[in-house]
């Protein structure tokens, strides 16, 4: 007997083991054609309520599951973004900056069909990172806390769509995406604080300098005394970490003439701070007040409570990732975005 030419739509419900469904039996049981179905499970833009909901039910009925992979090969789409942190592991989960970048990026793609692919690369020994990524195992790439140092990092601008986390040190306005933190303003809101209250040897802790997060909070800590008519204090490098922080205090110290007052580049480096000082037997804020930077959540967690400026992190990873989709979709979004920081007044300062 010879078969009838129709498609068979299986039954709802149908044992595991059964072929699966298609496209094409998804718009038989929806009753709607084969690009409404593309249009839903691309996000449901230009589909009526009603053939949305048909199709959804449709889907659920017969436990579709979208072939990723052939929608990949039709349109050269890997449907991944990666996320490249030139941090030790050690850092990337030691410091809540990460949390709040990731949060943020993660948060954006949840309604995307894009998967978040992390990679912890110091330095890329053997070129293991960069020669996958731009083999051509991902549409894009969010790379955040990048140093001078890391030049494989320019391999993958050039091979895939890229949206820097920070400014890049080495940008000269033309070719690069990327959103930050007006890190040159919150070094002067720390700064400013410090010197309203009557402060004239304020020292800094700073970040690697050859990061333009470092370097730019130095720059706005420096102008603030410049324009005060106020000689620049002491500033030791703190590398971003509590044990940094901790030694960049000590170093202070030991110079002699202690300052009356202190700004420190990160939350985690005034945690360290803090430590050497209460060792020494000096009062925060009696004798040495701090602003700290972040707002992260060490803010809170140490005693006395820390005066910081708040930086943006989640909002950050957010602004990011709608860049780098914008390019992905084809648009043409701003180069640079800067986002706001402002103080958050505590119990140190």
């Amino acid at each position: 007997m010879e078969r009838p030419s129709t498609t068979t739509v299986p039954r709802a419900g149908a044992a595991r083991g059964a072929t699966a469904a298609t496209i094409e039996e998804v718009a038989a049981r929806a009753g709607v054609s084969r690009s409404t179905v593309s249009r839903v499970l691309g996000g449901g833009d230009r589909v009526s309520p009603a053939a949305l909901e048909s199709v959804r039910r449709a889907i659920d009925e017969l436990a579709y599951v979208p072939n990723r992979a052939a929608r990949s090969l039709a349109s050269r789409q890997t449907l991944a973004i990666a996320l490249v942190v030139p941090e030790d592991t050690k850092r990337f989960f030691g410091d809540p900056f990460f949390a709040a970048i990731v949060g943020g990026i993660n948060g954006r793609l949840a309604s995307t069909e894009y998967l978040l692919n992390l990679f912890i690369a110091s330095g890329d020994p053997g070129d293991k990172t960069s020669n996958y990524l731009v083999g051509g195992n991902v549409d894009g790439a969010l790379i955040v806390s990048h140093h001078a140092s890391n030049t494989f990092l320019e391999r993958i601008h050039r091979a895939v769509p890229v949206v820097f986390g920070g400014r890049p040190v080495a940008a000269d306005g033309s070719g690069y995406y990327f959103v930050d933190v007006d890190n040159v303003e919150g070094g002067r809101i720390a700064t400013r604080y410090l010197v309203e209250r009557g402060h004239r040897r304020i020292a800094t802790i700073t970040g690697p300098l050859d990061m333009a997060v470092g370097s730019d909070r130095l720059q706005g800590y420096r102008e603030v005394l410049a324009e005060a008519g106020l000689p620049a204090g002491p500033a030791e490098n703190g590398d971003f970490t509590v044990e940094g922080g901790a030694a960049a205090m000590a170093r202070i110290l030991a110079a002699g003439d202690p300052p009356d007052a202190l700004f420190v580049a990160s939350d985690l480096m005034a945690r360290g701070a803090l430590g050497v000082l209460q060792a020494h037997g000096l009062r925060v804020p009696g004798d040495i007040p701090i602003v700290g930077f972040d707002d992260s959540p060490v803010a809170t967690e140490i005693a006395p409570r820390l005066t910081t400026v708040r930086q943006p992190s989640r909002e950050q990873g957010e602004a990011m990732t709608d860049v780098l989709l914008a390019r992905l979709a084809g648009e043409e979004p701003p180069r640079a975005t800067l986002l706001q920081a402002e103080l958050v007044i505590r119990e140190t300062a």
